[in-house]
């Protein structure tokens, strides 16, 4: 199914995918086989561990042509020295084949996976920042990609050579340099677009809207006050916590405070704006009952500046909670909402960001209203993927809007039943906003988790009004894309805006034959506004080598990315299977040693398990979620980290080794914890030693620890050894994850220990799914009738 944004997921197929994979092992079963050793087959943890054992600790440079990068899941640092460090652009193999024919026949899918504001660690460069003035970046006539490493000076440095269409230009007279015996230019080491893989131009008015400086962004904080949300406390706690944490908003690098302006709004049925201008002792509130006709009924007042109106918006925060205490109001609207937003952004002449906090699904009378349209019925048949699209009409319009206004939405979601994640989520997702999902909520549960979210939302890197392009060299090209993006027509990404976690997926695809001896170039070109105000362009290049040698593509093979473009690739289904049994049938690298636990991981995710156990809106949100990760996301969520616990060295400042995923591992002494980037579970075995759980839970032994099924039981400080690691280890955990993740105790026989199985993916799935063993006697079945 494609519509205007592009690619979406296909729905599952039911009982087997077309040609390929059965649901489960019954139908697996072949003749009666040898027992095979589980430790004889290739182990995802041996291959991180070796990763870091042989690449861990080094300086990574980037001057080489189609070298493939350590693992994502390996420490390492990055010095740019011509081409875009891993953490900006990772390809599913450095090595692109030299004809159409060649790739069809070698079966590995050609990505790039691009994070364009990946965060850069504190001990390598911050990106360049270059300004050449009036005149602007420099770009090639002909395919306008900007100045590069990858452009050849000739003709005594007067012209050069574009590295992509092969063009020849003259260099403006103010940018000329006389070349060296080498036909260097003598500034190349003084100017980053000619020795960097990443820099950033300062754009000329050109490049803005109505060839107009923009104005910096705004904040819109948007709050249901429905019954439920002030039920459970959610109200009162979104509004303490704003009072400080206004005083994070992200700033441009060397300026005093932001310049980020906010403005509020709370809604139930009908929504109430409020003016808190810094010359009112008191915040006014202006009522607009008429959603079908949103307009924002004050422009002076409704977005100012955080220090300026700090009183009057603390005032407002206070009365907030009270004001809305008595309410018996259970409906909600939603559209209307982002309406509102996005006129407010109109007016103001800016772009910006919606934090929307709802509760329920919007049933009140007014555009966008849902009905709960769930039926676990249709799982397993063919109608099933129409519980995953979105319904359209005015969501579709609505987020048209947002995009050509730069809005982002960002929306958190407190649900008790069904909200329809797949239409809800439709406007986050293709404004590059996040969705973030709280069941059930309670602030004694759940609290500290939404906090750590909202924090973290609101203080990350960011632009704004963002349009992306890939520009590749002659021979390939960019032709599909996969992401929380927008697109108008086939070239231009646009994000309404552009964070630190947000991927784009990039596949190519041959329209010519490429030379093994100039590769494969590419460029990615950000343009977007600075959370100052200013707008920018950033650009990342990256060069790859050509081969007609299969083996040569295969080494050159990126396991983790490939399953990435695997993850959010819309035919997942049907090639799956066929792309697998010619990958594994050729002798594959050691690094691709391990793609068959990856992709049968993947076959048991909850978008992919048609299974009435889970819930609809739990499989929309998780496909959302995928949709937009980076490679280092995909990883650990399809290829969970189980840590021995119980083993640990106290005073080593080390995580330990983490082991296979799978029950196998476990120890019913041990102590294990598992992460996988959006939970962690920590596993209690049946015969742990009481003083562990003594120094752990602060209890004499396991049978007096109450653990709640599916409720996050707190793990207390305490000042001993193995709570300040275990709490240190969370904690380090925690800061490399884009959310902050929900910690459950399991222990080991209880109910709640079926929630932790399902991460053990080397396990059969609980929904259906087969072993990692299982998986691979079958595929090498498959291989053995392909071979004969």
């Amino acid at each position: 199914m494609s519509g205007p944004y592009g690619a979406q997921m296909a729905g599952p197929q039911s009982g087997a995918f077309p040609g390929g994979f059965p649901g489960g092992p019954a139908q697996m079963a072949g003749p009666p086989q040898k027992k095979l050793d589980p430790d004889s087959i290739p182990s995802t943890t041996q291959v991180i561990e070796d990763d870091q054992a042989k690449r861990g600790g080094q300086v990574y440079v980037t001057n080489i042509r189609g070298q493939v990068p350590p693992l994502v899941t390996t420490d390492f640092t990055v010095q740019d020295q011509g081409n875009a460090s891993p953490r900006f652009m990772r390809c599913t193999t450095y090595s692109f084949p030299s004809t159409a024919d060649l790739a069809k026949q070698c079966k590995v899918p050609l990505a790039a996976i691009i994070k364009p504001f990946a965060t850069v660690p504190k001990n390598e460069t911050p990106l360049y920042i270059v300004n050449h003035g009036e005149t602007g970046p420099i770009r090639c006539n002909r395919c306008k990609a900007y100045m590069c490493p990858y452009m050849q000076f000739i003709d005594g440095g007067r012209r050069y050579q574009c590295g992509f269409c092969s063009c020849v230009n003259e260099v403006p007279v103010q940018y000329f340099q006389h070349l060296d015996h080498m036909g260097r230019r003598m500034d190349l080491y003084e100017r980053p677009e000619l020795s960097l893989g990443s820099y950033e131009f300062i754009a000329t008015l050109d490049y803005c809207k109505n060839n107009k400086p923009p104005n910096p962004p705004a904040y819109i904080f948007m709050i249901d006050v429905s019954y439920n949300n002030i039920k459970s406390g959610l109200v009162k706690l979104i509004c303490e916590e704003l009072k400080t944490l206004l005083d994070r908003l992200p700033k441009e690098e060397g300026t005093e405070t932001s310049a980020i302006k906010v403005g509020f709004v709370t809604y139930n049925k009908i929504l109430h704006f409020y003016n808190v201008k810094s010359a009112l002792a008191q915040p006014q509130m202006m009522v607009v009952s008429d959603v079908a006709e949103m307009f924002v009924p004050l422009l002076d007042g409704f977005l100012v500046n955080f220090q300026e109106s700090r009183a009057v918006i603390n005032n407002l925060l206070e009365q907030i909670p009270d004001m809305f205490a008595d309410t018996n109001e259970s409906e909600t609207v939603f559209s209307p909402v982002i309406q509102a937003g996005v006129e407010a952004l109109k007016a103001a002449e800016c772009s910006g960001k919606l934090f929307i906090f709802q509760s329920s699904i919007p049933t009140a009378e007014a555009p966008g209203k849902l009905k709960n349209r769930d039926d676990l019925k249709l799982v397993g048949t063919e109608k099933e993927k129409t519980l995953f699209q979105p319904q359209r009409g005015v969501y579709e319009q609505l987020t048209k809007d947002c995009v050509a206004q730069g809005c982002c939405v960002d929306l958190f979601l407190f649900p008790n039943q069904f909200v329809d994640i797949a239409t809800m989520g439709d406007v986050p997702s293709h404004t590059s906003g996040s969705i973030y999902k709280y069941s059930n909520f309670q602030v004694e549960v759940n609290g500290q988790q939404f906090l750590s979210d909202l924090r973290r939302d609101v203080e990350k890197s960011i632009g704004f009004d963002a349009i992306m392009r890939v520009r590749t060299g002659t021979g390939f090209r960019a032709t599909d894309f996969f992401g929380a993006i927008y697109m108008n027509n086939t070239t231009d990404v646009e994000m309404a805006a552009v964070d630190c976690d947000k991927a784009v997926t990039v596949e190519f695809k041959h329209d010519d034959t490429l030379s093994e001896e100039s590769g494969a170039v590419m460029q990615c070109a950000l343009l977007y506004t600075t959370i100052g105000g200013q707008r920018r362009l950033r650009i990342h290049n990256l060069s790859l080598n050509c081969s007609s040698q299969l083996s040569e593509l295969y080494k050159s093979c990126e396991t983790d990315a490939l399953i990435n473009f695997f993850a959010k690739s819309v035919l997942v289904l049907v090639i799956l299977l066929l792309q697998l049994r010619h990958l594994i049938s050729l002798i594959l690298p050691d690094a691709m040693k391990v793609f068959p636990v990856y992709m049968n991981s993947l076959l048991k995710t909850p978008t992919l398990v048609g299974s009435t156990e889970l819930s609809t809106d739990d499989r929309a949100f998780h496909r959302l979620l995928v949709n937009a990760m980076g490679v280092e996301e995909t990883q650990v969520l399809l290829y969970p980290r189980l840590i021995p616990l119980h083993t640990m060295d106290v005073s080593s400042e080390a995580i330990p080794a983490p082991v296979r995923c799978s029950e196998e591992r476990l120890s019913e002494s041990g102590i294990f914890l598992l992460e996988n980037g959006l939970c962690v579970f920590l596993w209690l075995g049946q015969a742990c030693p009481p003083d562990l759980i003594q120094n752990l839970f602060n209890v004499p032994s396991l049978g007096h620890l109450i653990t709640i099924v599916f409720q996050p039981t707190s793990l207390p400080v305490l000042d001993n050894a193995h709570s300040r690691k275990i709490h240190s280890i969370i904690s380090s955990i925690s800061q490399r994850r884009a959310t902050s993740m929900k910690l459950l105790i399991v222990k080991q026989k209880d109910r709640s220990e079926m929630l932790f199985r399902q991460h053990l993916v080397e396990d059969k799935g609980l929904h259906g799914g087969a072993s990692y063993m299982d998986f691979l006697c079958y595929v090498h079945r498959e291989i053995r009738q392909l071979l004969t």
